[in-house]
């Protein structure tokens, strides 16, 4: 009875939901192929790279759970070089990190979770195994998958302070989708105990740590800081703000700090304006005119075009490039932090040896933002006004900088080792 509600739910839903990633796809230039991918729908030359080998199925909704799964998907390449690996998202963004991977043999988009689509999905693909990263629960998938007895595993599992509850509130109906589940491989002990609690069955639970923890650190040279700022058109001695998955309500707030911030430390600053979603384009670029600031738009440079000047803002429009602001980098905030939004990956700037500052709204990574602050890496702040007051602090001391972004490359050294524990379970379902 409740799943042919969900069901029903579902085909009224359908109605919003083709639109709307119609619409999402137009923006970049996929549309018509991503809904019929949403619908298990597949072209004759997708069919023949799925049927051609043995299939690892990686499902990461978006970017922070793509980038997530990458250490694991490197270690299927060399451990099971005989199967292919698929990994589907949900989003246009987790989707362009994705195709990105020389390690990922095909990027589909997921299908939505009615009944036939997965069916044909599941039928079409025939995975030996399937992977979910975090906590991407869908009824019918996960349920047509153990009937077509697909082992299949959580990987990086997280339940946030604000989902428990919630959960734990339908446990009745999520403790059956549960118990399909092969394994469960949480961030944290908190998480192990969480989804204990919400019925995953009992040995099949293990804290295994976070992936996040695992990625290579990236060593930039100062000859590749130069020609990365040169590519950006920003001057060589000018300080850079980098300001990362910032959402709205958190662009104006930045913004007003960034004319404090610039008028009180003893450098020229640019602030580098990166928001989560690149369609919110502009929303932001009105905010700026708004506020009166000169701006250039990623998209728009051209080798050759003047420099930027202290004072202005450069607006990213496109995709997969925050890694590479962020090596060029003074300091980094991380957004969805200064808004109730739960926060980003605070990781990123560690594995670039950058000090990284943050606002309150940080649960969903409240276990690393622990861990930032007592190694001496992150800066936590409550309000703008203590953003503006440690961003000067920080600014003007760039041996204390330096020492930060140090320290958040040893923690992330120390804290190695979660894809080894997590491939020992994976690999009992693929001898």
């Amino acid at each position: 009875m409740v799943y042919s509600l969900y069901n029903l739910l579902l085909l009224i839903s359908a109605l919003f939901l083709v639109p709307y990633y119609l619409l999402r796809g137009l923006r970049y230039g996929k549309s018509r192929r991503g809904i019929r991918e949403r619908l298990g729908l597949y072209s004759s030359e997708q069919l023949s790279a799925i049927q051609s080998k043995r299939t690892i199925w990686v499902h990461a909704v978006s970017v922070g759970e793509t980038r997530a799964a990458m250490t694991l998907i490197k270690q299927f390449r060399l451990k099971y070089p005989e199967f292919q690996i698929l990994v589907t998202n949900v989003t246009e963004t987790g989707h362009a990190v994705a195709l990105k991977a020389k390690e990922v043999d095909l990027c589909l988009f997921f299908p939505f979770d009615f009944s036939w689509a997965v069916r044909r999905a599941l039928n079409t693909v025939n995975p030996e195994l399937i992977i979910i990263v975090e906590t991407e629960l869908w009824p019918n998938f996960i349920t047509q998958a153990s009937q077509s007895n697909i082992p299949m595993i959580l990987v990086n599992g997280r339940i946030s302070d604000r989902s428990f509850p919630r959960y734990r509130c339908g446990r009745f109906l999520l403790k059956p989708i549960l118990e399909r589940f092969s394994a469960f491989c949480m961030q944290s002990q908190i998480d192990a105990e969480r989804i204990a609690v919400l019925g995953a069955p009992d040995g099949r639970v293990e804290n295994t740590g976070n992936l996040k923890f695992d990625h290579d650190l990236k060593k930039v040279t100062a000859i590749q800081v130069q020609q990365q700022k040169e590519q950006y058109r920003l001057p060589q001695q000018v300080a850079i703000f980098v300001a990362g998955s910032t959402h709205a309500g958190e662009e104006k707030q930045l913004l007003d700090a960034y004319r404090q911030i610039s008028a009180q430390i003893d450098r020229e600053l640019i602030l580098i304006l990166i928001p989560r979603h690149p369609e919110r384009k502009r929303e932001v670029e009105a905010l700026l005119k708004e506020s009166k600031f000169q701006y250039r738009l990623r998209s728009s440079l051209q080798k050759g075009d003047n420099l930027l000047s202290p004072g202005e803002v450069l607006l990213v429009d496109t995709l997969g490039e925050v890694l590479d602001f962020y090596s060029i980098a003074d300091l980094v905030f991380v957004g969805g932090s200064l808004v109730p939004i739960g926060g980003h990956n605070l990781l990123e700037a560690a594995l670039l040896a950058k000090p990284v500052i943050f606002g309150p709204f940080i649960q969903n990574f409240k276990e690393i933002s622990a861990k930032l602050i007592r190694a001496g890496a992150g800066v936590k702040v409550t309000n703008q006004q203590g953003f503006v007051r440690q961003s000067v602090i920080l600014l003007n001391d760039p041996v204390r900088c330096r020492a930060m972004g140090e320290a958040g490359s040893s923690l992330i050294v120390e804290n190695a080792g979660t894809t080894e524990r997590t491939m020992r379970h994976i690999s009992k379902f693929l001898r």
